[in-house]
């Protein structure tokens, strides 16, 4: 319904959902959260089969996005793990590999991926979800941090791979279940009482994934990220965006993860 204009950058692929549900068994001694409990068995796997991904974490659970021209390869590399359903009228039915299977192409083996840069401004978040009832009382708040509360541009010339800090916002409406990421500073502009978090309260620290914008066609970059930290069973919640790809981890683990990521990119030099 956006009326077409030169300011809106649309990427070509329509892009499919997946949702990764565990009926609740939950692997034994597993305490990572976020993408980390996917990634060796969904991420790794498509970036294997070289399917790029587009991953959004929220507050309630985790979502992959995959091109729809790829869901014939999703399907069949998929297919061996999960059990797989499709929703039609608001009902789940199985899907098989034969249902997808007219026009499936092997896919060629895919290239070595490119080790990106790996960048963690001082920044502190806080992962949260808001009632939908009380969405009312932060509107013009949120529109105003949508919209109008931008930390001013750079002009020293300095590279973004020294930023001390980062402008990052997400806001994502789901079925109506509502995930918010935001800086510390920006929480203590809202009402404490209607923003809801983890009964720890735990803050977030960010490794942001590129030191220019990613193309859709690249595969293996959440994996590059997922996969060190999935071993070291280190929870994260991971956010694609259109031009850089985001990692949140606790705080107090921040250091631990940019040491395996470290070791990851001279490992694969």
């Amino acid at each position: 319904e956006l009326p077409p204009s030169e300011f809106m950058q649309v990427a070509d692929s329509t892009w499919l959902v997946l949702s990764v549900v565990s009926n609740g068994r939950e692997p034994s001694g597993c305490q990572a959260t976020g993408v980390t409990k996917i990634a060796r068995s969904v991420i790794a796997p498509l970036a294997e089969h070289h399917v790029s991904v587009l991953m959004l974490s929220t507050y309630q659970t985790d979502f992959i996005l995959v091109r729809e021209r790829d869901l014939p390869v999703v399907i069949h590399t998929l297919a061996g793990e999960f059990d797989i359903y499709k929703e039609e009228g608001g009902e789940c039915v199985p899907v098989t590999c034969d249902d997808v299977s007219n026009g499936f192409l092997k896919p060629k083996q895919a290239a070595s991926p490119t080790l990106h840069p790996v960048q963690s401004p001082q920044t502190r978040f806080c992962v949260l979800t808001v009632a939908p009832d009380t969405l009312p009382a932060i509107a013009t708040m949120l529109i105003d941090v949508l919209f109008y509360s931008h930390s001013p541009p750079r002009e020293d010339g300095t590279s973004s791979q020294d930023l001390d800090s980062i402008t990052f916002f997400a806001f994502s409406l789901i079925e109506g279940y509502i995930s918010i990421v935001m800086d510390a500073e920006t929480q203590k502009r809202f009402p404490s009482d209607l923003l809801l978090t983890s009964s720890t309260g735990e803050l977030w620290r960010m490794v942001r994934i590129g030191g220019q914008p990613l193309g859709f066609d690249e595969c293996g970059i959440v994996a590059q990220i997922a996969e060190p930290l999935a071993a070291a069973d280190i929870s994260a919640y991971y956010i694609s965006t259109f031009n850089f790809d985001h990692a949140l981890v606790p705080e107090d683990g921040i250091a631990e993860v940019i040491q395996l990521l470290q070791q990851r990119q001279e490992s694969g030099r």
